[in-house]
């Protein structure tokens, strides 16, 4: 492709992208979680704690007698390895670069209403999920759309737009933001970045869903651990900054002064759109996931499920902003990881650097193991188990083309993918919002019963 048309067909893609991430969706992605958080009576705080709780509970991830293929932690730590990805890390120094501090304010408010979108989409996944060809389970947004909504041809459209996605933001943009890194801080050639990502891609995702269980459940809380900690150890050593700096993000978040002309709805936009690239609230990609864990309940799942943004978004995110605004190096031409590199690198001299080079790293590889799943029960859905090694082989040889080229048009052409898949998904969640009320009322009345039998039995034992 000639240069001149390789810049012709990005225009084009950054003209349908902006139609698809307008307003409209961001308007119906945010307005889904405040619907569903009215009328699930602002479940996301009330049970919170419950659920955080529930993450880790022995007795519930010891499960062996309900249907599924893993447990409760390991389905959420494979989406929280699709979710804390480059998003935490480049995705938030964007939306302060476009919308300046106050669109931290705007993901978090994003991210409280996202959790009950976040729950709906899992009581579903698990409510209509089937037994696939290959005995495991099979759920998601394509189900739900089929067998609760009865509208096959939603489903087809969600599972088209998955598959496709996953190659982009689920894969070859993930596996160049690594090479860029490694290369850029340790001077590693991209190719054999490809070939290491290729073969480690490779022996974790021919296991399937129990392999790339297992080594989430190891892998994501170490990363996570690690790149919160270096965050944490900034703020406490700098502790006379977070006041001031919470303090520009909310009044910045109401007032745009940051942004040229004072746009407040500029930095409404980009604090919304980057929360919701961030954590997936509505975008159907970790229902997926969710329907593949051992659980008695939808709404126990659920509960669980929801507490994923809450880690990726409010824990993550917050510490990735908290970080850039003490620093106050936004505002110049550094964006994205470059943005938050420096940041980091305010505080922690070179360290700081490799610190964010190690977890742009750490979490862009998690991103091509959760979105591989994801991938590939979209394409089981659209064809036959029977296809699916066909697909893996192309996933696994774009993972080194991806880090081979340079792929600009695909993070724009992903993006896209991304935005499509949210529209079948939301009408879903609609108009199946009565189904999740009354699934949540069934498991409520369970979890009263369970917190009288447990003071019962602590009452006994005294």
């Amino acid at each position: 492709m000639g240069k001149e048309n390789e810049v012709t067909l990005q225009r084009v893609l950054d003209t349908i992208s902006g139609w698809v991430w307008g307003v409209p969706l961001l308007v119906l992605l945010v307005g889904t979680g405040i619907y569903l958080t009215l009328r699930l009576g602002f479940l996301q705080f009330r049970t919170l704690p419950y659920a955080l709780r529930l993450v880790f509970s022995k007795s519930h991830n010891n499960d062996t007698k309900s249907e599924g293929d893993i447990s409760h932690y390991k389905s959420l730590t494979t989406a929280l390895a699709a979710t804390i990805g480059t998003g935490n890390i480049a995705g938030v120094a964007t939306a302060i670069f476009l919308g300046g501090p106050g669109a931290v304010f705007w993901m978090w408010l994003t991210a409280l209403f996202g959790m009950a979108t976040k729950y709906a989409e899992a009581i579903l996944a698990v409510k209509y999920r089937i037994t696939g060809e290959d005995g495991k389970m099979a759920g998601g947004p394509m189900y739900y759309l089929e067998r609760g909504l009865n509208a096959k041809w939603l489903g087809v459209l969600f599972a088209v737009f998955g598959s496709i996605a996953a190659f982009g933001i689920g894969n070859m943009v993930q596996s160049n933001s690594v090479a860029d890194a490694l290369e850029t801080t340790f001077n590693i050639p991209t190719f054999a970045t490809g070939a290491i990502l290729l073969i480690l891609t490779t022996a974790v995702i021919l296991g399937g869903i129990k392999s790339i269980g297992n080594v989430t459940a190891f892998f994501v809380p170490i990363m996570a651990a690690f790149y919160v900690i270096a965050g944490l150890i900034i703020i406490v050593m700098n502790f006379d900054l977070v006041p001031s700096a919470f303090g520009l993000i909310f009044s910045d978040a109401f007032s745009g002064e940051a942004v040229a002309g004072g746009a407040i709805g500029t930095v409404i936009r980009f604090g919304v759109a980057r929360g919701v690239f961030s954590n997936e609230a509505g975008l159907g990609s970790a229902p997926i996931a969710a329907a593949a864990a051992r659980t008695d309940y939808p709404g126990r799942q659920a509960l669980v499920s929801m507490t994923q943004v809450f880690i990726d978004t409010i824990v993550v995110c917050t510490i990735t902003g908290l970080t850039i605004v003490m620093g106050n190096k936004y505002g110049g031409e550094l964006d994205g990881a470059d943005l938050t590199s420096e940041s980091f690198a305010t505080f922690l001299g070179s360290t700081g650097s490799i610190i964010v080079s190690i977890g742009l790293v750490f979490f862009a590889f998690s991103t091509i193991l959760g979105w591989s799943y994801y991938g590939e029960r979209c394409f089981t859905y659209l064809f036959s188990q029977k296809w699916v090694p066909i697909y893996r082989s192309v996933f696994l040889l774009l993972v080194f083309v991806g880090a081979i080229l340079k792929i600009g048009i695909v993070w724009t052409f992903a993006d896209i993918m991304n935005g499509l898949m949210a529209f079948p998904n939301l009408v879903g969640l609609l108009l199946l919002s009565g189904v999740v009320v009354s699934e949540t009322k069934r498991f409520l009345r369970v979890m009263k019963e369970e917190k009288a039998e447990q003071r019962g039995s602590v009452s006994t034992d005294a």
